[in-house]
């Protein structure tokens, strides 16, 4: 059992789990912006720490400064609730190198998971039942059109990275796909932090 975590999260979020640690006598460290130093979360937290200013940016997704905190605090482990840093690999690989447990999948799961096309894939050898769709990439405008057409209207497509449905749409016609199409690109490339020429993104059935 942990003796003290670390909260990488704020509101609602935070509360909950400060609660729940609580009832199992775990002491926790609330993190906050400067704009939430007198939210709830903080002062029904054990110990309370700034790691930022107002911008979500510069404050509770700052890796840096949430590893920093734990660090201070002396913490046994860091529970990210979910949103911001919940389904970052990378600062789960930090919390690992840190000997810092995170509360969560394993940086490897986070990765795997974050690809939807890997996902599916790794789902559907496990036997986990998956909607049914296009178990690939789409490459061009033309596969994209084929494999919704195989599929059936109306579909939803999304870029294989990136999280919380962005760049997800539902289209009902070829027309509405191939116009919809350039907003996966886009996402794919924030979420990468690559810019790709093609959608590269997943198919799967809209209804």
């Amino acid at each position: 059992m942990f003796k003290k975590i670390l909260i990488a999260n704020r509101g609602e979020i935070a509360t909950r789990i400060i609660w729940a640690c609580r009832e199992l006598g775990v002491r926790t460290v609330a993190v906050h912006s400067e704009a939430d130093r007198d939210s709830l979360h903080v002062r029904f937290a054990d110990e309370a720490i700034c790691i930022g200013p107002p911008p979500s940016a510069k404050s509770y997704l700052n890796i840096p400064a949430v590893i920093s905190a734990a660090e201070i605090t002396n913490v046994d482990a860091i529970h990210p609730g979910y949103g911001f840093l919940a389904e970052n690999a990378y600062f789960a690989e930090v919390c690992e190198a840190c000997n810092i447990k995170f509360i969560g999948p394993g940086s490897a799961t986070i990765q795997l998971m974050g690809d939807k096309a890997e996902a599916r894939a790794a789902m559907k050898a496990a036997g986990v039942p998956i909607t049914p769709g296009f178990d690939g990439v789409i490459e061009d405008e033309e596969e994209a059109a084929r494999v919704a057409a195989g599929i059936g209207y109306p579909v939803i497509i999304k870029a294989a990275a990136g999280g919380g449905g962005r760049g997800m749409r539902i289209v009902h016609d070829r027309a509405a796909l191939l116009a919809a199409l350039p907003a996966a690109q886009r996402t794919r490339s924030i979420a990468t932090a690559r810019p790709r020429t093609l959608p590269f993104c997943a198919i799967a059935n809209g209804v």
